[in-house]
């Protein structure tokens, strides 16, 4: 059957694993459906992404068929009709082993009421990844027994962290103590604020269901992060310019010892043939205060189906082939984090990457951002807040009391 010269577009988050798994999902489809569209892959950063879909209503207006689409913005873009409901779709027609094939932590963020927008693309919670050659080498534990008196181990505080990032930052080696994302977009330092908060015991929002950032919790996450992004002798140099999948990318190429980042980067590691650090990487659970518990993230990525999209059979036929057992997996192989069961459990794929079966671990002390109409916008004042702690000296109390009355009044 000759080619179609009609295109099929999917917005797909800026990823090599992402993008090469869309284009051999495609090809695979069109083989099994005798679907003959060409795909036209959009490639974008989280920002543009972000832009493109839900500010510019690309969605909306149909400029794109199927969008990857992180839980961060899928209320927004619901509220805005921006994708289409699958509920007629499913009950006609259901994915594979729906919804049992899946956590149900990773089928809440997408249903409204009845109305479900999405399934799960990605997953990956928010841990923390180390270099297990680096703490597992006797010489380097000898050196840490010396020069602190203590044995080298996985941090449980957030001190712990400092000090260790502080003994491995070794520039003349291209080797530093830790890496952070900082890039302001609206994303990795929000993450990186919410984190210092649940793992020193407090909240993001109040019992009323408001966001509040006055607390002490926030004073004492907003010290300490300000605090070891500035510490040259600790952290990677470019942080301020490294977003999620930089920083990533970075310490792959062997570049730092320990690093906050989605659990998705770990695994890149252990299946990425230009991983420096394939077979050395380890996951754990994230450094907390003093007495306190861990904590982790749950933002995943979907996939939506574009409310205009001119194309919604094929958009909904696809997605039933991409989230597959098989597809899940092969996401997984090629550098992403499949979401089903299966694929946590399958036992080649625990081979190849030892530290999968801790997914199940990250999740259960996992924490969600708040759905709000205008979270986006709320983000984007908690950016300028951690920014501005990065960038100046002004006290870390003041910043928040400024960034608390600006949230207040997008909550009103």
């Amino acid at each position: 059957m000759p080619k179609s010269t009609e295109t099929f577009k999917i917005a797909v988050r800026k990823f090599a694993p992402f993008e090469a798994a869309m284009q051999r999902f495609w090809d695979e489809y069109c083989a099994l459906s005798g679907c003959t569209l060409q795909l036209e892959m959009v490639v974008m950063d989280l920002h543009e992404l972000y832009d493109r879909t839900i500010t510019q209503k690309g969605l909306a207006k149909g400029e794109f068929d199927i969008a990857h689409i992180n839980t961060d913005w899928v209320y927004e873009g619901y509220l805005a009709q921006d994708f289409e409901v699958l509920n007629p779709c499913i009950n006609k027609n259901r994915p594979d082993n729906f919804p049992e094939g899946w956590s149900k932590s990773l089928l809440c963020l997408q249903r409204f009421g009845w109305e479900i927008v999405g399934l799960p693309f990605h997953d990956g919670p928010e841990c923390f990844i180390y270099r297990k050659d680096l703490f597992e080498d006797t010489e380097e534990q000898a050196n840490y027994l010396a020069q602190y008196g203590r044995t080298l181990e996985i941090p449980k505080t957030w001190e712990d962290f400092h000090q260790i990032a502080q003994f491995f930052n070794r520039p003349q080696d291209n080797l530093y103590g830790s890496i952070f994302a900082c890039y302001p977009d609206g994303h990795n330092t929000v993450f990186d604020f919410c984190l210092q908060l649940w793992t020193r015991g407090g909240t993001l929002v109040d019992k009323s269901g408001a966001v509040n950032l006055n607390t002490q919790a926030a004073i004492d996450g907003l010290d300490f992060y300000r605090k070891i992004v500035n510490d040259t002798k600790a952290v990677h140099p470019k942080s301020r310019e490294f977003e999620s999948v930089a920083a990533g990318i970075a310490f792959s190429q062997g570049e730092a010892a320990m690093m906050i980042n989605w659990f998705g980067f770990a695994s890149m590691c252990a299946v990425d043939g230009n991983a420096k650090v394939k077979g050395k990487v380890g996951v754990d659970l994230l450094p907390s205060a003093a007495g306190e518990q861990s904590a982790s993230l749950n933002v995943y990525w979907l996939y939506t189906i574009a409310k205009g999209s001119k194309n919604k059979a094929v958009a909904y036929d696809f997605l039933r082939f991409v989230t597959q057992a098989k597809q899940d997996k092969q996401l997984t192989l090629e550098g992403g984090i499949g979401c089903r069961i299966s694929t946590w459990k399958d036992e080649e794929i625990n081979e190849i990457i030892p530290f999968y079966h801790k997914l199940e671990q990250l999740h259960e002390v996992a924490n969600s951002l708040p759905q709000k109409k205008n979270w986006a916008a709320m983000a984007a004042v908690i950016d300028e807040m951690v920014l501005s702690a990065i960038n100046s000296d002004e006290p870390s109390k003041s910043l928040i009391e400024k960034a608390q009355k600006q949230i207040i009044e997008l909550d009103r």
